[in-house]
């Protein structure tokens, strides 16, 4: 489990073998985990200077090509007792999202991203989402876009100084929002989908 707290800006050297080898200060054990752009992923073998892990098939699937490539956000695994800072994460990419908009304002940037209309349930207004594994909160939805408001300490300290329009990234949506909506969508007769209201009060009763 992580927090969205990035502690790290890494840089991947080489990809070879389904093997990601990864420039860092940070020393993770063979056997842990560690986010890579929002991306759990297991430590193989540790290097001076850097580590190795490992990306699946079916991580490659879902995540796109340069999301693994070049300088990546890095978030070692929580340890019992640690704080808990931002939301729960678990490292496990839903979607990808396309940046649409940037607006500049005086003490804050707001990012819009279109995302896949079916997704849209589980991003809540005020809730929290992990970009690129960058905890986050949700301003406000559409129907397949959602905005986020940054401040300018996350921007200089992440990879969003460096976005652009037309640039993809990682989303993880809410795990109750998730969660409370496979529940009920089961409990629910054949073809009766749940209204957002409805999903959006569950969560937020959490």
């Amino acid at each position: 489990m992580f927090t969205g707290l990035i502690r790290e800006i890494g840089t991947v050297v080489d990809d070879r073998n389904h093997i990601l080898t990864i420039r860092s200060s940070l020393r993770p054990q063979i056997g842990d985990s560690v986010a890579v752009n929002g991306v759990c992923l297991t430590v193989v073998e540790v290097l001076e200077g850097a580590f190795r892990v490992e990306a699946a098939d079916e991580t490659r699937r879902i995540v796109p090509p340069e999301k693994l490539q070049g300088r990546v956000h890095l978030e070692p695994a929580m340890r019992m007792g640690d704080r808990f800072e931002g939301h729960i994460v678990q490292g496990h990419v839903d979607t990808v999202a396309t940046l649409r908009e940037i607006r500049r304002g005086e003490n804050a940037t707001e990012y819009i991203f279109a995302v896949d209309p079916s997704q849209i349930p589980y991003l809540i207004p005020k809730g929290s989402v992990a970009i690129d594994g960058v905890s986050l909160t949700i301003n406000e939805v559409g129907e397949d876009w959602f905005r986020l408001t940054i401040i300018p300490h996350t921007i200089e300290n992440t990879l969003f100084r460096e976005y652009r329009v037309g640039t993809k990234v990682n989303v993880e949506t809410d795990l109750f929002a998730r969660y409370v909506t496979h529940i009920l969508r089961h409990q629910q007769p054949k073809n009766k989908g749940m209204e957002w209201t409805e999903i959006d009060a569950i969560n937020m009763s959490y």
